[in-house]
């Protein structure tokens, strides 16, 4: 659904107010209802140019640009120009169909950028709320008023609570550039603008990776990264866990046609594990296993159960290369029976043996199949081993993470072309410079997830008990928000209804600022409100280019002049600065041009052949193919000497049983339900696979898998994407029809968090016992509270993982009916 409306419109100079009612849900609510605004047909996507704009006839000029969303790659985009607005979008045009020097296509989202520059949600003016926060009641202000008033806050709240009241979220609408880029934090304009004046409260992790970048800290020192897609061409085998590149890195500057080509040309034998039949597994499975959501530690311990018995591991890799696997690689002082291997045959404190049949009671799948799969994965060597990001999200999904990490080490394939660490795929990049990133003063940091927490009881969070970083623990709740280019204030946060009754009360957060191009669900609970320019509007270098072995930096160029009274982001923190006493200090007297070129020329010497600036400007794209043809192969200089290279774990090798989680274990305090375990171990936890079989009330696991139409919640108000892929929430055949639901019925999904509406797909795609919701659908909800947009975290909650203190937003139950007619 396209979210209304809501930024205040200017007749004859004066400002005219927008009042959107809402109505009645806590903090939050449903059907906008607008008074006193026009909103007329947009230039570039109106009926009157639509077949001016198909066409692309007559254009002036055609500029590079890109697509610059949170899709794992960018893409360059070239834009025709008429009469000053943009007619049409075309793809790259360079390159060919080889990897490493592929065309950078992009996917169906890129190509309908247009729609999204020149959307009726576009924000037009500045803004400050005159309602209750998220009333979705504005008014129009100037700039001048805007800057004047933030620079006050801040000041105010530095001197009043300290420079940790201040806090940047986590936001990824616009990501790869070099000013224009909203993640990493400590990356901003924003996070540059507040390092001026004294820093700022951080976060470390993200919603993507929280928890399989907490394990891989544990278990390799660090994230690695597993070995790029087209290195799978030298394996025996291919393990894709929860990894779905086809949908999420589905563009020529993603991993889609990497993989592809790379199964065409080399028809590597491929597993995908998964418990929904996704369009990877469709289009690049042998054999699709369909597991319980958040088994997957099980279903290794199964397999590995299997290797072990028939002596189909690799003893000599875990001799030398690796902690915890048995006994006599235990770290001194740990007791008897705490290996992996005692873990598997049943030997460690559980008792339990870790057998085919053991697995299948707890993944669904079949122990037949588990064993027969078992004695694959042994016999093949090497064994191209990834995960996507889906099998750790969930409450238990550092040891879900390890545990493929293990399976790994199990096959000896770590280190080797063709293996792979069991992380997520790396690719070939650039060594690019970012000369405008500046340094926090502040050390302390939260986990990115728990910033509801840190308002609602900042005080009270402990290192211990909140992974609190930097110092034990929180001094001051957070006092203000800054909001750049990113909608987890709520759409992409847990348990939307609870957040959103926290953001109502001011008198917790007293300001947020929204930094953004579109009205957001997040921007509606603003109190001031900042339009950004789009990428078209604004001239960047996009430095994160990489698929397979190929490299890539494209030089996004201004297309157009600024749409209506929006400004940069660099435009606004300068004059933000400008108020604070530190405008020399932030711009150090360089536009936003003079940043981009000293980014290049910095560049230039860690990488070989890049272009200067101005023969760059001209390319708009310049790639560079990686010097080897194995591809990356992730801790190869480890393989051939671990004394010599290793790694930055406390053993300097693999820990498959971790020290550092042993001692963390006992010291650290926990929730009911959390476990922290110095092995892979399989951790039922709450709302997972077994607590479904006993909650009768909500008896279904849900998960949010990434959808074409959007990136997170970007593009998910275009009108084309909403045509080409409606917001469906996918239902076994089984489960549908014990509850008389049918293809394309309108459903409910609800449990005591929250409910939402929309049509169901039935199919035999996903396994029994598990819906799945495509995540990021913009957050609507009606009087009574039903979300009608269908924002799958209208149904997660708070809950953090143990460990990362990530987001657990695969781990939900819930119970879906048929809408009455």
């Amino acid at each position: 659904m396209t979210a209304p409306s809501t930024q205040a419109q200017s007749t004859g100079g004066v400002p005219r107010r927008s009042f959107l009612a809402w109505s009645g849900v806590a903090g939050g609510a449903a059907a906008l209802v607008t008074s006193g605004a026009h909103f007329g047909v947009l230039p570039g996507v109106g009926a009157a140019n639509a077949a001016q704009a198909t066409s692309g006839a007559g254009a002036d000029r055609t500029v590079w640009s890109s697509c610059n969303v949170n899709c794992g790659s960018r893409c360059p985009l070239r834009m025709q120009v008429k009469d000053g607005r943009i007619v049409r979008i075309l793809p790259d045009n360079t390159g060919d169909d080889e990897i490493g020097t592929q065309q950078i296509r992009a996917c169906v989202r890129g190509r309908s950028i247009r729609h999204r520059i020149y959307n009726p949600d576009r924000l037009k003016s500045p803004m400050k709320r005159v309602g209750k926060r998220g009333s979705g009641e504005f008014e129009q202000i100037s700039w001048e008023q805007a800057f004047d008033e933030i620079a006050g806050t801040v000041t105010r709240l530095i001197k009043d609570y300290g420079n940790e009241s201040i806090y940047l979220n986590y936001g990824t609408g616009t990501l790869g550039g070099t000013i224009t880029r909203s993640w990493p934090p400590s990356d901003t304009p924003i996070a540059r603008l507040m390092n001026c004046v004294g820093g700022y409260l951080n976060h470390y992790g993200d919603y993507s990776s929280a928890q399989i970048a907490g394990a891989a800290t544990y278990q390799y020192g660090g994230w690695i990264g597993s070995n790029s897609f087209d290195d799978a061409k030298n394996a025996q085998l291919q393990i894709m866990f929860g990894n779905n590149p086809l949908e999420t890195r589905m563009s020529g500057g993603g991993e889609t046609f990497v993989t592809q080509q790379t199964k065409k040309l080399h028809n590597v034998r491929t597993l995908v594990i998964d418990p929904r039949y996704s369009d990877t597994a469709l289009g690049l499975a042998d054999e699709w296993v369909a597991l319980r959501p958040g088994t997957d530690a099980a279903l290794v311990a199964g397999l590995a159960f299997v290797m072990v018995r028939e002596g189909l591991h690799d003893q000599a890799f875990l001799d030398t290369y690796a902690v915890g696997f048995d006994e006599e690689h235990l770290p001194a002082g740990v007791p008897a029976g705490s290996s992996y291997r005692s873990y598997l045959t049943g030997d460690g404190p559980d008792g339990v043996a870790k057998t085919p049949e053991w697995a299948a009671g707890i993944t669904g799948v079949p122990a037949a199949t588990i064993t027969r799969l078992g004695r694959e994965i042994g016999a093949a060597r090497p064994v191209h081993v990834t995960q996507g990001w889906g099998p750790q999200r969930h409450a238990n999904g550092e040891n879900q993470a390890r545990a493929i990490f293990t399976l790994a080490a199990l096959t000896g394939s770590v280190g080797v072309p063709g293996g792979g660490t069991g992380e997520r795929e790396s690719s070939y990049g650039l060594a690019m410079a970012n000369p405008f990133v500046s340094e926090n003063p502040i050390e302390t940091s939260i986990s990115f997830f728990t910033w509801t927490d840190a308002i609602e009881r900042g005080a009270e969070m402990t290192a211990l008990a909140d992974g609190v970083r930097g110092k034990d623990k929180l001094d001051v709740p957070i006092k203000m928000v800054w909001q750049y280019a990113g909608n987890a204030l709520t759409n992409q946060h847990g348990d939307i209804n609870r957040t959103a009754k926290l953001l109502a009360d001011d008198s917790l957060c007293e300001m947020i600022v929204v930094i953004d191009n579109q009205m957001t669900v997040s921007a509606r609970y603003a109190d001031i409100l900042l339009p950004d320019v789009s990428n078209a509007e604004q001239l960047d270098i996009i430095q994160q280019g990489s698929a397979g072995k190929m490299g890539y930096t494209i030089v996004a160029d201004q297309v157009i002049e600024p749409l209506y009274d929006c400004k940069t982001v660099y435009e606004m923190c300068t004059e933000i600065a400008d108020r604070l006493g530190v405008k020399e200090q932030f711009t150090e007297g360089k536009t936003q041009e003079d940043w981009v070129r000293q980014t290049v020329e910095e560049s230039q010497p860690d990488v070989p052949g890049l272009p200067g600036f101005d023969e760059l400007r001209e390319m708009g794209v310049w790639k560079t193919a990686s010097p080897t043809d194995s591809g990356n192969v992730a801790l190869e200089d480890f393989r051939a000497d671990p004394v010599a290279n290793p790694l930055e774990t406390p053993s300097g090798k693999i820990e498959i049983f971790s020290q550092l989680l042993w001692e963390m274990a006992k010291t650290w305090e926990l929730p009911e339900g959390d476990k922290i375990t110095a092995l892979p171990e399989y951790v039922a936890t709450w709302e997972g696979a077994e607590a479904a079989r006993a909650d009768t009330k909500h008896p279904l696991q849900v998960i949010g898998h990434h959808y074409k139409q959007r990136t997170h919640s970007t593009y998910g108000n275009v009108d084309w994407m909403q045509e080409a892929h409606p917001q469906r929430v996918w239902i076994n055949s089984l489960d549908a029809k014990a509850r008389g639901i049918e293809n394309d019925d309108l459903v409910e999904v609800f449990n005591d968090r929250g409910r939402i509406q929309a049509p169901a797909h039935v199919t035999t795609r996903i396994a029994p016992g598990v819906m799945s919701v495509p995540q990021g659908a913009w957050y609507a909800p009606d009087s009574t509270g039903l979300d009608k947009g269908g924002s799958m975290n209208t149904l997660t909650s708070w809950h953090p993982s143990p460990i990362a203190k990530g987001n657990a937003q695969h781990t939900t139950l819930a119970q879906v009916e048929k809408v009455s007619k």
